[in-house]
């Protein structure tokens, strides 16, 4: 394509973004316009289909600088995603399809929800590695079902988040050739130069984390395309160091942090499209010959799709569609789930639950942050990704959680990841976009209470059932014992569009004393029950057999007791009224126990038994008692 046309084509998607932004009177001009001239070229080189935004194996194109929206609707619309010039016009107004942030399942076509800088980073990374997954099952030697490119859009502010560096490292440490990572390095963040900020050599960094450097002027339309075309063709992951003048082509505004967060005005817009060869009163406004080319994409993304679909038919590759279909329609009656007839460490139920479960089903997969002896979450005889089930992490929560948000949202599969309880802080952001968007993760947090014991209360998480059960759209299961544990499971598996976490004990729990049957997948149900019933208390995970043992002492005291298991209080709560009624009974005095903050508690119970401070370091049985967790003393309290 001639690069007159390239650059018109350009400047219409910098005109379109300037605005949106200006229309609005909020947003971010800069980075669009500086961007315009790859996003033009990547145009050319990006294999997707508007008519199916959902075929497996397009190439995925995250925007890890989600407020760059200018740019993000101006594609889509251009490219022929259904969003109308309407849409662009009501940008980040109410119950519009164009949101100040791209969100999920909102706006066709986008990929995810990136939220905060650097998630999106970590979600490329999480779409290479699922394609190399899915690959490895599915291509042959002859034939590849799976051989898509990942492209992510980022900027300073994204390399500069500590999230970046841990998924960067994966990447390269992978060898995951398929992902170029676009860096828009225009040296601006919204406080000024980067130079208040940062130093460090981009390069060295990438080139020491295994990936390829190719440097560019990225307005510079031959260098771009000769870049993307070395990336798509190398065996390394690959960054294009794209030198950009943030908010391009605006006059006095060009290259300075004022174009960053703020709309540019009408004049130096004006100016702009003047200078450019535009009509300056025209606003959202495309030539034909322009969108023409863009809306290529249609019918090029639809033919390319149809071949892949001709090819899967004409190639003999019955076993890799098998393999494909397995992966893409679990079928969960396959299955066998364990039984437990002992006292065990819930953190034990859950990692044989898993295997049972990745027995069953091929497309379960996960790992840890370097912690799957302790969480015990190694798959046995799965063997390593790509081409096994078991993902090593590294100590990279953050990223790990962001990069398998994207695994889960690819497609075909169902991830996990894992670690420590308390370590959940570090992935919190993740965890929380997962809930926004509807993403069915299986977070499992093992050491659930000050029963870690010994290392003391930097490792006790004492406030973070309170914090994710606070978290919308997201179920916590802190099962009781391996009973409960399956029901948990069976429960979240069901659960297309929402995640899930299974808050698991370090220390051994007994086998509760009734069957469990279908009634934990409800939150909560009587697991002990007295007709003459005066009080209900209500626990979770290892303080039901605590209130179980409650009950005994006062028993003997005369004290008629009931005892509520809430494996998951967030799914209790959804419960019409009738159903609690049956469970907490009325006219009883409400107790909840529980050995962490347990601040929820009180929209169920009158009184509620639990730390207010942060643990300690000490055998767990002598923490119980030091903090008042014992039978005798929760009955006293009671009396």
């Amino acid at each position: 394509m001639a690069n007159v046309m390239r650059q018109k084509m350009a400047d219409s998607i910098r005109f379109l973004a300037a605005d949106m932004v200006q229309a609005a009177n909020s947003g971010h001009p800069g980075a669009p316009m500086g961007l315009a001239d790859i996003a033009v070229v990547l145009s050319e080189h990006l294999n997707h289909n508007p008519k199916n935004p959902d075929w497996l194996n397009r190439d995925r194109l995250v925007f890890s600088g989600g407020h760059a929206t200018g740019l993000i609707y101006s594609l889509y619309y251009l490219w022929g995603y259904g969003l109308e010039i309407d849409d662009l016009k009501n940008f980040r107004q109410l119950d519009s399809l164009t949101p100040g942030h791209p969100e999920y399942g909102h706006t066709k076509g986008i990929e995810i929800t990136t939220g905060p800088l650097g998630q999106g980073i970590a979600n490329a990374v999480g779409f290479s590695m699922a394609s190399k997954f899915v690959g490895a099952q599915v291509n042959s030697d002859t034939a590849k079902m799976i051989d898509h490119n990942v492209y992510c859009f980022c900027g300073d502010g994204d390399l500069e988040e500590g999230l970046s560096y841990e998924a960067c490292s994966i990447a390269g440490h992978n060898k995951l050739d398929n992902i170029v990572l676009i860096y828009d390095s225009n040296n601006i963040t919204i406080e000024g130069s980067t130079d208040l900020s940062i130093s460090e050599n981009i390069r060295m960094r990438f080139e020491s984390q295994a990936w390829d450097v190719l440097e560019i002027d990225g307005h510079n339309f031959d260098e771009i395309d000769a870049a993307l075309t070395t990336a798509k063709s190398n065996t390394k992951p690959t960054i294009i160091i794209a030198n950009t003048l943030i908010a391009k082509g605006a006059g006095k505004l060009e290259g300075t942090h004022h174009a960053h967060g703020a709309p540019l005005g009408d004049e130096v817009i004006a100016q702009a499209k003047k200078d450019a060869g535009f009509d300056p009163e025209k606003t959202f406004h495309v030539d034909a010959d322009v969108l023409v080319r863009f809306r290529c994409a249609i019918e090029e993304g639809d033919l390319c799709e149809r071949e892949w679909i001709h090819s899967q038919k004409t190639m003999p590759l019955m076993e890799q569609n098998e393999a494909l279909d397995a992966l893409q329609n679990p079928d969960f009656s396959r299955i066998v789930y364990p039984t437990f007839e002992k006292a065990e460490a819930t953190r034990g139920t859950n990692g044989k639950i898993m295997n049972a479960i990745a027995r069953g089903i091929p497309s379960f997969l996960g790992g840890s942050a370097d912690l799957s002896p302790s969480n015990k979450t190694n798959l046995s005889d799965m063997g390593v990704f790509p081409k096994g089930r078991n993902i090593y992490f590294g100590i990279r929560e953050h990223a790990m959680a962001s990069i398998v948000n994207a695994m889960a949202l690819y497609g075909p599969l169902m991830p996990f990841s894992a670690t420590f309880f308390v370590f959940s802080d570090y992935l919190k952001p993740a965890a929380r976009i997962a809930a926004l968007t509807g993403i069915q993760q299986f977070f499992i947090w093992t050491h659930d209470s000050i029963g870690v014991g010994e290392d003391g209360p930097t490792h006790q998480p004492i406030e973070h059932l309170s914090q994710f059960r606070a978290l919308p759209n997201f179920y916590v299961w802190r099962p009781a014992d391996g009973a409960e544990n399956i029901e948990a499971w069976k429960t979240a598996l069901s659960m297309k569009k929402s995640p899930s976490a299974f808050v698991c004990s370090r220390q051994n729990l007994s086998v509760l004393p009734s069957a469990v049957s279908g009634e934990a997948s409800k939150g909560g149900y009587l697991v002990a029950s007295d007709m003459t019933a005066t009080m209900t208390l209500m626990a979770s995970g290892s303080e039901v057999e605590l209130a179980l043992k409650v009950k005994e002492t006062l028993n003997i005291a005369g004290i008629a007791v009931n005892v509520v298991s809430v494996p998951c209080y967030d799914l209790f709560i959804e419960q019409d009224a009738a159903y609690m009624k049956s469970i907490i009974k009325e006219g009883t005095k409400t107790v909840a126990i529980e050995a962490a903050r347990g601040l929820e508690w009180y929209r169920l119970a009158e009184t509620v038994i639990s730390m207010d401070t942060f643990g300690a370091s000490a055998p767990a049985g002598q923490l119980f008692e030091k903090f008042g967790f014992t039978a005798e003393q929760i009955a006293e309290k009671i009396k």
